[in-house]
């Protein structure tokens, strides 16, 4: 599948994506950096691989790469919460396009990233557990004609009902 690439206009031609032209808008918020970092073909490629292989989110397959980049790193540790939650979804969105664009769909379900304590959750801006510090759940992906692969679930309830072979 050839790379996906997704510009400022692309971006702002979106109609979800046009909520978030306040993150796109704001010089000190790292957005040409978040665009730079997901129109790598092979972070693209992982991408595709968490959902087909490890049946995660696609964030996933590139969210501590992310995470591990200085300037993005530096605006989600804010201690101005609205701001960085406003990146992490706008970077959603941005992960969406791109998978929808190598043909995807939304599934209307979340898959885990991290876990974050509830005891501290009023102080706490990150994840005290998980795959990923500063993102929490993302948006789960199906291809359109169909995964090459059933999930566990699927396998264990097709085992449970003894409907064939369980593959």
């Amino acid at each position: 599948m050839p790379r996906v690439t997704v510009t400022r206009d692309k971006f702002l031609e979106d109609l979800q994506a046009r909520t978030f032209s306040d993150v796109l808008n704001d010089s000190e918020q790292p957005f040409d950096a978040v665009l730079e970092f997901f129109n790598d073909e092979n972070r693209q490629r992982r991408m595709e691989e968490s959902e087909i292989h490890h049946d995660r989110p696609p964030l996933a397959g590139v969210v501590r790469e992310l995470e591990s980049q200085p300037v993005i790193d530096l605006i989600l540790a804010e201690t101005d919460t609205q701001r960085s939650k406003r990146l992490r979804q706008a970077v959603g969105v941005v992960v969406r396009m791109i998978m929808e664009a190598r043909g995807w769909q939304k599934t209307g379900r979340k898959g885990s990233l991290g876990v974050r304590d509830g005891k501290k959750s009023l102080a706490l801006n990150h994840n005290t557990g998980g795959l990923a510090f500063w993102f929490i759940r993302a948006e789960r992906y199906k291809l359109a004609e169909g995964m090459p692969f059933q999930s566990v679930r699927d396998h264990y309830q097709k085992l449970e009902r003894g409907v064939g072979q369980a593959f």
